[in-house]
């Protein structure tokens, strides 16, 4: 048996060294350099196998090709992520912050398969079974058919598989389980890497879905080496502001279904509840227009959602005006304020703070929200109001040009559904008059 030297890795991009070193010297990232426990020695010669019957290499034409079948978790917005449902023998990757509601969501997903199909297997790695019980009671998620076990070492948790024959399979968290085949604690790379392998091939061998719940750096990337991602099946990422209660989840990698699907979701008090139709929870109630505020439709996905943004412009004295933001972003806010400023003649900006915020805590970064921003700023500044017919989407450039959005069609449908029947987008083409036009028209029937 060779010998294990310690070795220091980097989980970004995979560069060693033997001694440790707080920036990696292949990419620059810092403190992304961690001890990893690799054998010494150099592997002479490898024995071939002889390959015989179903395994022997094929003609690709020959191959049978069966489609994947979803079966539904009984959570329609979780399954629109997952493409339809889950997938035996998938490995689900769900990473989320802490206390974004990961554990609620999948206990949830554990009683609903309980109920409808077999067994489930929760296995909990950082709460005992008591406690995971007081919350199944809290959010009504019990179950005869739902197993917990509260395990931290790789061994039990195949154990218990063995034992329950389940036929889905939650670990909750990958980072907290650790194997004695392996040195070091657990959440390292090697450990991370060992439990997720071995999980992995369970799932592949005996055709049963395994959703395992990973943690998150504070730069918001799934904690461990990038392997863990490379691995899996599919990856979701759980998203929320713990100030508000939506909640979404969006697949950032699916070899079953497209990962440009979203789904919505809540955090009220009794778990979480499911958001089929989160038109209303990002526009005011407000029934007479109001003075800096626009509706756009912007993008979650493949999923249109209008948001409704407010701005505030006030005069200042100050030398350098503030310019805050929520839900939007800062940087593309002080381009349209400039633009504001030399395209539209709207120089009293520079002498005046500018507050940009959205409704119900979303965030909306895409350039298809800088024509609805411009329009409330404009509406702030001069005091005169977007009707509330009106949905604008459009991006904006440092000429003045409005640039048409991506997925025009579908946001322009949706505005309809909605109700809207006035639609400003790159039909206006210059913000010079699209501006004034649209803060201070009255609202028109558009084809």
């Amino acid at each position: 048996m060779p010998k294990t030297a310690t070795t220091f890795a980097c989980t970004e991009c995979g560069w060693s060294t033997s001694k440790w070193v707080g920036r990696c010297a292949e990419c620059g990232e810092w403190n992304t350099v961690v001890e990893a426990a690799t054998p010494s020695g150099v592997l002479r010669a490898v024995n071939p196998v002889a390959i015989g019957g179903a395994r022997r290499a094929r003609p690709i034409v020959e191959i049978e090709a069966d489609a994947a079948s979803h079966w539904p978790s009984g959570i329609v917005e979780f399954d629109r992520v997952l493409g339809g449902g889950i997938v035996p023998g998938a490995a689900i990757l769900l990473s989320g912050e802490p206390g974004v509601g990961k554990s609620t969501l999948l206990l949830e997903v554990a009683s609903k398969a309980a109920a409808a199909y077999d067994r489930v297997l929760y296995v909990s790695a950082e709460e005992s079974a008591s406690q995971v019980r007081l919350r199944a009671e809290r959010t009504g998620a019990l179950h005869g058919n739902l197993y917990l076990a509260a395990e931290t070492e790789l061994g039990a948790i195949i154990g218990q598989i063995d034992a329950v024959a389940p036929g889905l399979v939650i670990v909750d968290s990958v980072q907290t389980v650790s194997s004695e085949n392996v040195t070091g604690l657990a959440g390292g790379p090697a450990q991370v890497r060992e439990v997720a392998v071995t999980l992995i091939r369970v799932a592949k061998e005996r055709n049963i879905p395994i959703l395992i719940v990973g943690h998150v750096t504070k730069e918001g990337n799934v904690a461990g080496p990038r392997l863990l991602e490379h691995l899996v099946d599919v990856v979701c990422q759980f998203e929320g502001d713990r100030q508000t209660p939506l909640r979404f989840v969006r697949a950032l990698k699916n070899r079953f279904g497209p990962t440009d699907e979203v789904g919505c979701f809540e955090m009220t008090g009794d778990g979480i509840a499911e958001v089929p139709d989160p038109s209303g929870l990002f526009l005011s109630r407000s029934v007479i227009p109001v003075s800096g505020t626009c509706v756009t439709i912007a993008m979650e996905g493949r999923r249109p959602l209008p948001v409704e943004v407010q701005a505030l412009v006030v005069p200042t004295e100050a030398s350098n005006p503030r310019r805050i933001t929520s839900g939007v972003d800062p940087a593309r806010v002080a381009m349209l304020v400039a633009v504001l400023d030399r395209r539209a003649g709207l120089e009293v900006l520079r002498k005046s703070d500018v507050y940009v915020s959205t409704v119900g805590g979303v965030r909306v970064t895409e350039p298809a929200a800088d024509l609805a921003i411009a329009l409330a700023i404009a509406s702030a500044t001069s005091g005169g109001t977007v009707a509330n017919e009106t949905a604008a989407f459009g991006e904006i450039s440092l000429a003045g040009d409005i640039r048409p959005a991506p997925s025009a069609k579908q946001r322009a449908s949706e505005a309809g559904r909605l109700g809207f029947t006035t639609l400003i987008d790159s039909d206006a083409l210059h913000v010079s008059f699209a501006i004034p036009k649209a803060v201070t028209a009255a609202p028109s029937q558009r084809g």
